[in-house]
């Protein structure tokens, strides 16, 4: 299993942070390094949140090894078409490292802030279906999309240059749910993302994407299985237990939430258990943008053991 970092964009990030965090990602040899993708957060106060397209960009130049991507771009904040585009050439960029993340949308305070339209539940996974439905177009196909859904109509449309990895970037769909977003990730992606499930939820959802994937043709090895989970690392069993009890849970009740926590041990331990489950890549979620040293250490203390 690889171990990447994943960052929430909207609690700070700036030109700063992301050039000195990609560096110690790279340098310390995690696998990839991604990032939200959010005008900002869910509730007040505002804080700094670098555009993340325009952060991948830089990424794909400044980096040689990781791999890297949007976990995840609504499709509410931009059309399919250049979302394809866009993924291309930053794919192109950096040498094929890059996984294109693709979602509905969520969070309702940046879409009033900056009038987009996020729909209802329904509405929102049925856009996203359209849209991937023209993006894994665009990329694998060099026939002219006519298109003419309920949300985006396409004419003649093609995708130039063509993108130099065969089908352009993996496309990745993150989420749980069994209803909509399994079926969208069996029938498009190339990665399912899954978020926060410990081992035996995870299993059980990984097993019900293999049933979807049967019923499309594609062998349970054609999708890419990662989490994106919280992550939170001590160096110490006080350190651990300070951090537990500042969020009112005991430690077992954060591991059962997915959380993974502990001393390199705990750590190792549960990534253990994920990989025995059937995950092939999981992004930590790291969310003090300053804390590089503590990184660094959690680097060093469990990346020898995968």
């Amino acid at each position: 299993m690889d171990i990447a970092i994943m960052i929430e964009g909207q609690n700070g990030l700036t030109w700063g942070r992301w050039q000195q965090l990609a560096a110690v990602v790279e340098g310390s040899g995690f696998a990839g390094l991604y990032r939200s993708d959010h005008f900002t957060n869910a509730a007040p106060p505002d804080f700094d949140s670098l555009e993340c397209w325009t952060s991948l960009t830089w990424l794909a130049s400044h980096t040689e090894r990781i791999e890297f991507g949007q976990l995840v771009s609504p499709v509410s904040f931009r059309h399919p078409a250049m979302l394809a585009r866009m993924a291309a050439a930053v794919d192109d960029l950096s040498g094929g490292r890059l996984q294109f993340g693709l979602g509905a949308g969520w969070q309702d305070r940046e879409h009033k802030n900056f009038s987009y339209d996020l729909l209802d539940v329904q509405g929102r996974m049925d856009r996203l279906e359209e849209a991937l439905e023209i993006v894994r177009h665009l990329l694998t196909s060099e026939e002219p999309l006519t298109f003419s859904g309920t949300y985006y109509t396409l004419h003649d449309a093609v995708l130039l240059p063509r993108p130099v990895r065969p089908g352009g970037p993996p496309i990745t769909i993150g989420g749980n749910g069994p209803k909509r977003t399994l079926p969208l990730v069996a029938r498009y992606a190339g990665e399912w993302n899954s978020v926060y499930l410990n081992p035996d939820r995870f299993r059980a959802r990984s097993e019900r994407l293999d049933e979807l994937l049967a019923r499309q043709g594609r062998t349970p090895e054609a999708v890419r299985r990662s989490m994106m989970t919280g992550v939170f690392f001590g160096r110490s069993e006080a350190e651990v237990a300070e951090r537990v009890k500042s969020r009112d849970r005991t430690l077992q009740e954060s591991r059962d939430l997915g959380l993974v926590i502990g001393t390199a041990e705990g750590v190792v331990a549960q990534l253990k258990a994920l990989e025995a489950a059937g995950l092939d890549r999981v992004m930590l979620q790291w969310l003090d943008l300053d804390d590089l040293d503590r990184l660094e250490d959690m680097a060093e203390a469990v990346l020898p053991h995968f």
